[in-house]
């Protein structure tokens, strides 16, 4: 009989846990979704995106530099950066030459 009183506590307990967790999880949620949009946030978003675009051009520019010549035709008729930089063109615009 305590064996059977102590799951059906255990039972009990796991339900109302659950859906207390459950719903504490729903307003957590709900609030960062409200944060996100903020105007703070997105401006803040949108100069952290660009800050990346231009780190990571700085890094291509560095990489292409220095190894960007030795490099086969294979690798950078395939990277759109490289194909630039070297003066090749594919056909289709996707990076495979055209036939």
């Amino acid at each position: 009989m305590r064996k059977l009183t102590f799951l059906a506590g255990v039972a009990v307990g796991y339900v109302l846990g659950t859906r207390a967790g459950r719903e504490r999880y729903e307003q957590l949620r709900k609030t960062a979704r409200d944060l996100a949009q903020t105007p703070a946030v997105q401006s803040a978003t949108r100069n952290a995106k660009q800050a990346a675009g231009a780190a990571a051009g700085r890094a291509a520019d560095a990489v292409a530099g220095k190894v960007g010549d030795r490099l086969p035709s294979s690798f950078t008729d395939r990277v759109p950066y490289l194909r630039e930089r070297t003066g090749t063109a594919s056909a289709d615009g996707w990076g495979t030459p055209g036939k």
